[in-house]
């Protein structure tokens, strides 16, 4: 085991005196116990995470009773929802921040395998990067989906709140009637009810075989996701024994399998992000084409919100993910797990106990699944989450209102200067132009709420998982690089086919180059943080490559 340099060596010596100053006894150092990482990210700030050094007591505890002896640090998490509008650029830089966290505390100190608690959207992705990046023994858990306040026969939950603000920006309620809703949002610990893209990573992490089984959907609140914990950290010690690393289960197939089950879902736009990051790590390249791929092979089959009734704790009581592979065994590709079961054997066992909240293939919401790769001489690809569309916006065509900020776009709503037919276009929202990519759910909402039903968004940024409507997003290239989107001007008409997938705005190349040639990116205060990470973003497309 790579601890035995800390253990048996006698240059080690002082080393073993340290650990021993930290609380370790002198017979962990003696035959064969694993040393186990935790890599907890508890705070208090995130309610998904705030719970989670309860989970950690007992993953340490599992690992202990398995004969392995834990070792715990804190790994840092941004809430989407409280940075969004005010400060959303250092999220997902933030990603590659806790990939490197884990990377660096696991290598420093000889660790045999590692356990990552974790919940939210940049965290988990940032966790499993560093699964296979070091490729040593290692099981994510997944916090759980928090449970919807049910008031009156209507759910109600914390990301309604962004629709409010559009309500009250287009005068519709005021800001006190919107204040007097917020106790009813809260809904204590847990990630955000729908399948937002903490909950939509928990199910990639899950369908990819890097959690237990069930781990996904059971809701943080449930007494079994404490179990679950306690199982994590038995079977870490077991997959360390075995020396299972994270690409004997992250293959090719693990990540085909992941897209399927997320395009079958209807998660979050940000997986396209994500699942490449990650599969990269692991040695994996994937582009989008092949989410386009298999979102046109794979039916949608969940209605969750925020593009259906459904939230995660109705999947849970469906089956979970388990019912979710049944419907998809056809189409699942064999892999192993973390468990020690094989996919299809989980597939096969999956139990449907609501055939409307898990449909079948025949009775499927959608024939294609959640995401849309959109091209023409806006974007070489752009990204819309497609089953959240109404019918009548899959095609629409109509005149540019061009925003540099979120803030410039609210007033303008409020001033009602956007109308029906409108599509809204936000440049120099990308990785070196923003920088950091910030989500676009404020804007999304705050029209959406504002009471428009034929008006669409484009941007270079990208969207929380919580954007419904017509919503383009990840933009390539963007802006700041010379993309065409930031060659677009008030008045343009831009014209939208999602079932064709085209993405165009009605200009001869003459003009877009011209344009492009006279075009200056906003002047914006960057961090060191967030200078470094446009300088890695300049002259690549959001997914770090060249075209």
């Amino acid at each position: 085991m790579r601890s035995d340099i800390l253990k048996k060596a006698v240059e080690t010596l002082p080393h073993r005196a340290l650990l021993m100053s930290a609380g370790l006894k002198k017979e962990d150092f003696e035959g064969h116990k694993p040393f186990i990482g935790v890599a907890n990210s508890y705070n208090d700030i995130i309610p998904g995470h705030i719970h989670l050094n309860e989970l950690t007591r007992e993953v340490k505890r599992g690992i202990r009773d398995a004969g392995g002896v834990p070792f715990v640090w804190g790994v840092p998490g941004v809430c989407d929802g409280v940075a969004m509008f005010a400060e959303m650029r250092l999220s997902l830089p933030s990603r590659e921040h806790i990939a490197d966290n884990v990377e660096i505390m696991v290598l420093s100190h000889s660790l045999d395998g590692w356990v990552g608690v974790t919940n939210c959207d940049k965290i988990t992705p940032g966790m499993l990067m560093a699964a296979g990046r070091l490729n040593l023994p290692a099981i994510l858990l997944t916090g759980g989906p928090m449970k919807a306040n049910i008031i009156d026969g209507k759910k109600h939950h914390p990301i309604m709140g962004f629709g409010l603000v559009g309500q009250v920006k287009a005068g519709k309620i005021t800001a006190e009637q919107a204040e007097a809703l917020l106790p009813c949002m809260a809904c204590g610990a847990g990630s955000c009810v729908g399948l937002y893209t903490a909950n939509t990573m928990a199910v990639v992490t899950e369908v990819l075989g890097m959690s237990l089984t069930r781990c996904a959907t059971t809701l943080a609140a449930d007494p079994l996701k404490k179990q679950q914990a306690y199982a994590t950290g038995r079977q870490i010690v077991d997959l360390v024994k075995r020396g299972t690393a994270p690409r004997d289960i992250m293959t090719p197939a693990a990540f085909e399998n992941a897209i399927r089950v997320d395009m079958a879902m209807g998660g979050s736009t940000n997986t396209v992000l994500h699942i490449p990051a990650v599969a990269w790590e692991a040695g994996i390249d994937i582009d989008v084409d092949m989410f386009d791929r298999i979102s046109r092979e794979t039916p949608h089959l969940c209605s969750i919100i925020p593009a259906g009734p459904n939230e995660m704790a109705d999947i849970d009581e469906a089956g979970g993910i388990p019912a979710v592979l049944n419907r998809l065994k056809d189409l699942i590709k064999d892999g192993s797990t973390v468990s020690g079961n094989r996919l299809t054997e989980v597939a096969a066992g999956g139990e449907i106990r609501n055939a409307d909240v898990i449909r079948s293939i025949s009775d499927a919401y959608h024939s294609e699944g959640g995401i849309a790769v959109l091209k023409g001489n806006i974007a070489h690809s752009a990204i819309i989450k497609q089953t959240a569309v109404e019918p009548e916006m899959r095609v629409h065509t109509g005149p540019a209102k061009v925003f540099t900020t979120e803030k410039d776009l609210l007033d303008a709503i409020e001033a009602k200067h956007i109308a029906e037919g409108d599509v809204v276009v936000l440049p120099f929202q990308g990785p070196a132009g923003a920088p950091g990519m910030p989500e676009m759910l404020t804007p999304t909402d705050a029209i959406k709420g504002a009471g428009y039903k034929r008006v669409a968004l484009i941007t270079d940024g990208r969207f929380s998982g919580a954007t419904t409507g017509p919503c383009i997003g990840h933009v390539e290239m963007e802006a700041f690089n010379g993309g065409p989107i930031g060659a677009i001007k008030s008045g343009d008409i831009i014209e939208i086919d999602i079932p064709g997938r085209r993405l165009n705005v009605k200009l001869e190349e003459s003009q877009i180059k011209h344009r492009l040639s006279k075009a200056k990116p906003p002047d914006r205060q960057l961090t060191s943080l967030l200078a470094r990470f446009r300088g890695a973003y300049e002259g690549v497309n959001c997914y770090g490559k060249k075209l």
